[in-house]
């Protein structure tokens, strides 16, 4: 029904300049084709989930020559922000996409540039908020946006993410109005889910309704006309600014719609600040952001057959909010129910709700508000819910007693329902006596006795099988390696990422030890924090003095670049505990967009091949070589195809986390899928990676290096083009048209050989 607007092919001059193209595609999709043909200068983007599909198609795009727009991978969402917000101080257009804990991660960055008046489009596909960790769509992240200044666009379809984008840009830039704006897209529901729409077939019309990019903004890059940008600011010049911005606000209202006029005459797409559906005459109604009021809309032509005067509101502006047009809309409605997809803990209904019932208030109507909390979590929303919502109003109209305010779709607990362990917790003893270290008191060197590998094999686990891993892959081999090598209790902390999501589903769990999840940018500082409590309460006597754990984060799929400012802190304040990163080479949980630890040349989702582009632009981050800057006392690299290489520095991880300080391991691991390479061959390829020297084995004792594996000594040195052709994500570096790129790789593997066997040789180095 909602489709039949978007038929309209738009309008047609001599030269077909608005001549439009028909195709089905997603919300993402359609955020990246605006995007593209807006032609931006800037993006600085980080991956999460739903939202990075923008991304991953701009770069693809980009790859094909198809805009010149300057993707910047930050190592974080507040890295992001912050690259936006200095290029949108020199001047030029700027973009970024985002979601969920990643909107929350840079929310301190967006009202420094609402309140410093600097214009940029952010698409937020909206996500459920942590915690408990849920990856599906609702409306959490969106209301933490309400108060940081900036105008917020909803876009209901992929149709109106598109047109949308091109409407906010102009916004933003507009001179009654210079503030940054949000588009708001459902998550999965709009941004994943493909529907009809229509879109300029020439980038020339979409460059002829947002003109050129304003001159006579502060510019940071006018060197005639130094400014200062962000001053601190006393009061009552504070105060002056505030009331400046809250205006600019309030003018976005009357601006949007002179665009949406303007863009309706090239399109043939109208947009209000309300998107109304029979509410002419409607008496009960429903209040509804994006997705959901589509639903809603089937369910109205329903109940106006049996003669019920029902009716569907969906605002498309909710900063500033609509309040006139709503009064209006809702002069002759009895009952409205507002339905919210998050909710706003103990102020007895969530944002919308209070705002609908302020705007009435002040129009002094007698409508009955009804607030409802439902689809959290993304859970899905069906006609048969929007007539149960039509249900309560008209139960109201009735003169039935109805909850003011609830939550809808909840389902009630039942104790015999609970779950109930399965796996039995691990005694210590299934644990303790298979690897020794030994510290020699006269050279101060430590000896690691490893029994054979097949003895191994009686100490526990403390990974149990059923994880959901993809075939083949190297975390969790990798990882129980390193645990061989561990001896007693653990606990365990796992930062996001793909040893994380896929061993915690709940009601299950594959962790046969004390398990905790945190944020990806901030698990190392939690278990400091978790470390520091045991020792405390050990030290006051509320934990037996014999009571011994070693604690551990694991982190990998990108971890140590978002949460490397916590790695460090940690690393500095030397807590007795051990990092263990496993290195798949990329952001591998959300879909393989490059991170830091990608090498140069290499194929993901973000660094794709084309005619413009070749892989990953720089090189890859020395993760271990920054730990050991930190002077912490153990850094060690390794990998599962190094088995007794692993279990050794494992346990030595494990006595210099008792005895030092902290320890920080690295271990390469095979990621089948995104390096596309064959499910059984990880272990091959580890091993060609360590031959080639490209990943070479050694370990960091307080500041000393020594290499445990040295291929050139044993003649097992193979050249890095031998290792590459074994995965499909690096084949096109061996054509004859990348040879310079192979070349420089190559030429930095044997750098950093170099460097390291000096150190070897040196131990002041």
């Amino acid at each position: 029904m909602a489709l039949q607007e978007h038929e309209v092919t738009g309008k047609h001059n001599e030269t077909d300049l608005y001549a439009q193209e028909v195709d089905f595609r997603s919300g993402n999709e359609m955020a990246a084709k605006a995007a593209a043909q807006i032609n931006y200068h800037i993006m600085g983007y980080f991956p999460i989930t739903p939202s990075t599909e923008i991304a991953e198609y701009l770069d693809e795009m980009k790859a094909a020559g198809e805009h010149d727009i300057v993707l910047i991978p930050a190592d974080g969402e507040h890295g992001s922000a912050g690259i936006c917000y200095g290029a949108a101080t020199a001047g030029g257009r700027v973009f970024n996409a985002t979601s969920s804990q990643g909107f929350l991660y840079m929310i301190e960055q967006l009202p420094v540039q609402s309140g410093t008046r600097f214009p940029m489009v952010l698409n937020l596909v909206t996500r459920s908020v942590s915690g408990p960790l849920d990856i599906r769509g609702d409306h959490s992240d969106l209301y933490y946006g309400l108060n940081i200044g900036w105008p917020i666009l909803m876009a209901k379809d992929p149709q109106a993410v598109y047109d949308m984008n091109m409407i906010a840009l102009r916004l933003a830039e507009h001179h009654d109005v210079r503030l940054p704006v949000i588009v708001a897209q459902d998550g999965f529901f709009t941004s994943h889910q493909k529907r009809r729409v229509n879109f300029f077939s020439d980038r020339k019309a979409v460059e002829s309704f947002v003109g050129e990019t304003p001159k006579g903004y502060t510019d940071s890059l006018d060197m005639e006309h130094p400014k200062t940008i962000g001053p601190y600011m006393n009061d009552p010049d504070y105060i002056n600014n505030k009331l400046q911005q809250s205006e600019a606000m309030y003018r976005a209202e009357e601006v949007y719609l002179q665009l949406a006029k303007e863009y309706a005459e090239i399109s043939g797409r109208e947009y209000g600040l309300l998107d109304l559906y029979q509410m002419e005459d409607a008496e009960v109604a429903v209040f509804l952001l994006n997705s959901a009021s589509e639903t809603a809309k089937d369910v109205v032509d329903k109940l106006r057959k049996q003669g019920i005067k029902a009716g569907v509101v969906a605002p498309l502006m909710i900063r500033p909010f609509p309040k006139k047009a709503l009064q209006e809309a809702l002069q002759n409605v009895k009952v409205l129910l507002v339905g919210e997809r998050a909710d706003s803990y103990g102020g007895h209904g969530a944002n919308m709700t209070h705002e609908v019932k302020s705007a009435l208030q002040e129009s002094k109507a007698a409508t009955k508000v009804l607030s409802r909390i439902y689809g959290v979590g993304g859970k899905d929303f069906y006609a048969d819910d929007a007539e149960h919502f039509f249900s309560l109003c008209l139960d109201v109209v009735a003169g039935k007693e109805v909850k003011a305010f609830d939550y809808f779709g909840q389902t009630e607990g039942k104790a015999e329902m609970l779950p109930q362990p399965v796996i039995k917790p691990l005694s210590k003893e299934e644990t303790t006596g298979f690897v020794s270290v030994e510290q020699d008191e006269a050279t101060g060197k430590l000896k690691v006795k490893v029994p054979p590998l097949r003895a191994l094999t009686a100490k526990a686990k403390r990974i149990a099988p059923g994880h959901g891993a993809c075939p083949g892959c190297g975390i969790f081999p990798g990882v129980e390696t390193f645990m061989k090598g561990i001896e007693g209790d653990v606990v365990v902390l796992y930062q996001t990422g793909c040893a994380m999501v896929t061993t915690t589903g709940y009601p299950y769990s594959a962790h046969k030890v004390m398990y905790i999840h945190n944020l990806f940018q901030n698990g190392a500082a939690t278990l400091s924090g978790a470390l520091e409590m045991f020792l405390e309460r050990k030290r006051r006597g509320e934990i037996a003095i014999g009571d011994d754990i070693t604690f551990i984060m694991v982190t990998g799929d990108g971890g140590m670049d978002i949460g490397m400012g916590s790695a460090i802190g940690t690393a500095l304040r030397n807590h007795k505990m051990i990092i263990l990163e496993y290195d798949n080479e990329g952001y591998m949980n959300t879909g393989s967009q490059l991170s830091y630890s990608t090498p140069l040349g290499h194929m993901t989702s973000t660094s794709n091949i084309g005619k413009s582009q070749h892989g990953k632009l720089f090189h890859h981050k020395d993760t271990a070589q920054i730990m050991a800057a930190t002077n912490i006392p153990y850094v060690f690299t390794s990998t599962e195809a190094f088995p007794q290489d692993l279990i050794k520095k494992a346990a030595k991880a494990q006595w210099y986390a008792k005895h030092d300080g902290m320890a920080y391991g690295k271990i390469l691991i095979a990621c089948p899928l995104n390096w596309k390479s064959p499910d059984h061959l990880g272990h091959e390829i580890v091993q060609a990676a360590v031959d080639s020297c490209f990943y070479p084995l050694y370990e960091v004792e307080h500041g000393v290096t020594t290499i445990t594996y040295n291929p050139e000594d044993k003649n097992k040195r193979v050249a890095v083009g031998d290792w590459l052709k074994m995965m499909g994500k690096t084949k096109h570096l061996l054509k004859a048209e990348n040879a310079d790129l192979l070349k420089e790789f190559e030429h930095e593997v044997d750098r950093r050989w170099m460097r390291l066997k000096a150190r070897h040789e040196n131990e002041y180095l």
